[in-house]
């Protein structure tokens, strides 16, 4: 594969998961250019960085760089038309979450990944540890029997001067939530364990916090293979950590860490007495330990690439994900069950996480 020419757009506090990760791939991948509109961020990332192409404008550094791909992590409010911006480009896009104010949103951006014949992917980068795709091999596999309870819990906590951040804070600019931008991450990985969900009942509530998004939020689902999950997101929890349980009819594999899970923070159970050696077995088979980083991401992003194969984390996979977003606010703001598929042009939730109204 000739080696990638990468641009980078947004230099603030998130950038360096991204940077690690081109210093992993620095094979495959150059960065040519960054770019933002900040310049005294945009100039202590490059005396950090090296980076020599600083550009203040989008539209200048796609013309002059024409980069092969491009990695959006500037503040959520941008994502969309960025993505668009780069895709009509002819780059590929790997874009921080939420990638999408609304269904309608990422569905325009889509119809323009479809016309360019580019890629937009989002970073969900905890379904990439090598810890979790094991996981998902072995449900597929049917190693542990039917799913049948589910557990995800991101219980974290945001203080006052988190949210002094101008864009915090804000539908318009924030574009939600807790759900949005911190539990997203795990409710993420937990319905691409659980498989494809059938209907969402949900709650939503600004607890602690002198904001208009919810900094609290429950969902009960269902899935179409019959088991059921609970979903608790928080940043008002001071004793801070994120939790996956998932209970097979043969086994309960959990995973509680923070932000980027190893191996070591998994644990397999089986029930007592039980003969259940090949499961514990094929448990015991994972011998690499790739940590759920955005590093696996971009590595996985560029063999999606090479092998002409879409990446994991765009097209209709993402649209699950966003589209039980835009289910779990419409079922709390209309304190009514939604299903999968409910959500069409029609729908007041399809063009606006709140209905159209703020609540």
């Amino acid at each position: 594969m000739t080696q990638i020419r990468a641009a980078l757009i947004g230099t603030g506090v998130i950038v360096g998961n991204h940077m690690q990760a081109l210093a992993h791939e620095a094979e495959r991948v150059e960065l040519v250019a960054a770019v933002d509109t900040n310049s005294d961020t945009l100039k202590r990332f490059a005396e950090t960085y090296g980076v020599q192409q600083l550009y203040s404008d989008t539209a200048q550094m796609l013309a002059e760089q024409q980069p092969d791909l491009v990695m959006i992590c500037t503040p959520p409010a941008t994502h969309a038309a960025l993505c668009i911006q780069a895709l009509e480009a002819n780059a590929h896009v790997l874009c921080e979450k939420p990638i999408a104010a609304s269904l309608a949103v990422l569905d325009t951006i889509q119809d323009v990944e479809r016309r360019s014949g580019r890629t937009c992917t989002s970073v969900f980068q905890w379904r990439y540890g090598s810890s979790g795709q094991h996981v998902k091999h072995l449900i597929e596999q049917g190693v542990f029997g039917k799913s049948l309870v589910g557990v995800c819990h991101t219980l974290w906590y945001r203080d006052d001067a988190y949210y002094a951040v101008p864009w915090r804070g804000k539908w318009q600019t924030e574009l939600g939530g807790v759900s949005t931008g911190q539990g997203i991450h795990a409710m993420d990985f937990f319905l691409w364990l659980m498989g494809e969900w059938e209907v969402v009942q949900a709650l939503v509530g600004t607890l602690n916090h002198a904001i208009d998004i919810e900094d609290v939020s429950l969902a009960q689902v269902r899935f179409q293979q019959g088991g059921l999950g609970s979903i608790v997101n928080s940043l008002v929890s001071p004793r801070q950590t994120s939790y996956i349980r998932l209970d097979f009819q043969r086994a309960t594999v959990e995973l509680e860490h923070l932000y980027h899970y190893r191996n070591h923070h998994w644990r397999f159970s089986i029930p007592e007495g039980a003969p259940y050696q090949d499961e514990l077995a094929a448990w015991s088979s994972l011998g690499e330990d790739v940590e759920a980083h955005q590093t696996a991401q971009l590595t996985a992003l560029l063999d999606a690439l090479e092998r002409g194969e879409r990446p994991l984390t765009s097209g209709a996979e993402l649209r699950h994900t966003v589209e039980f977003l835009a289910s779990l606010y419409k079922s709390a703001f209309t304190r009514q069950p939604v299903e999968r598929g409910s959500i069409g042009p029609d729908d007041p939730f399809y063009s606006s996480m709140t209905g159209a109204a703020l609540p």
